[in-house]
């Protein structure tokens, strides 16, 4: 995609004051989208990162909608049609997670996890959709995982997200199939994020290794590359979904994992 390819457009992306949508955020900004950002975290630290992508060029706003209640999520896609007079793009990227064993899963994290990471893409879409088949343009991008399409043990919660978020991505993607707005899915493996860096870090501690060593044991469980994934290389798929070469693109469940789903 070339620079400012995205300008005059405007993006909605949830979850995103840290980690993937974060950069997927940068990304968009650096395309020449205008952007609302969605999550929480220190007043501070949101103005600043607002700061940063509005001297990419962009026009950035920020939503605090709390991605388990329905009416917020809603009110974030009217706020930034009011702001900006469109959503063209929203990438539903607002993520948690819990480990434990489906006997000993606590319920209201199964209920919570399902709302943020299934549900909230849900009504995001329901209040996006409107506007875009209106204007014969959109894209929706849906930051699954690559447990969208395979399982791991003490996950359920997530696992059920993830596969019921490729469902609806399918569902809507049918649905918007003769119209110029496409849904479509990302499922990254393993991430290095702050989060993530941080649980490297546990990790070498408890178990006396090298910083170096606990990153290769967590990533090479799963990514025959021995790689992480970045959130920049997710951004540029992102970018890759919102041009014009991915029109027919739709519906699809695109792993960047570094080999994992392909074992």
């Amino acid at each position: 995609m070339g620079d400012r390819a995205l300008a005059g457009r405007t993006a909605v992306v949830t979850g995103s004051t840290s980690g993937i949508g974060l950069g997927i955020a940068t990304g968009l900004a650096r395309a020449g989208a205008n952007v609302m950002l969605n999550g929480f975290g220190d007043a501070a630290e949101i103005g600043r990162i607002k700061r940063e992508l509005a001297a990419l060029g962009a026009r950035v706003a920020h939503h605090g909608a709390d991605m388990t209640r329905p009416a917020e999520v809603a009110a974030m896609i009217e706020a930034a049609e009011a702001e900006f007079g469109a959503v063209d793009i929203l990438v539903n990227n607002a993520g948690i997670q819990h480990v434990a064993p489906v006997r000993d899963f606590p319920a209201e994290q199964w209920e919570r996890i399902l709302s943020i990471n299934l549900s909230s893409a849900f009504y995001a879409s329901k209040a996006a959709l409107p506007g875009m088949v209106a204007r014969n343009w959109g894209r929706i991008v849906n930051i699954a995982s690559a447990h969208g399409l395979v399982a791991s043990p003490n996950k359920s919660a997530y696992v059920a997200a993830k596969h019921g978020l490729v469902g609806l991505t399918k569902v809507v993607a049918l649905e918007t199939a003769k119209t110029g707005v496409t849904c479509n899915a990302i499922c990254p493996g393993w991430v290095l994020t702050p989060l993530v860096d941080k649980q490297i870090r546990a990790r070498a501690a408890a178990e006396g290794k090298t910083y170096e060593a606990a990153r290769l044991e967590l990533v090479g469980e799963k990514h025959p590359s021995k790689e992480f994934v970045t959130p920049e290389q997710l951004a540029e798929l992102a970018l890759f979904l919102c041009s014009a070469g991915a029109a027919q693109m739709r519906g699809q469940a695109l792993a960047m994992d570094g080999g994992w789903t392909a074992q």
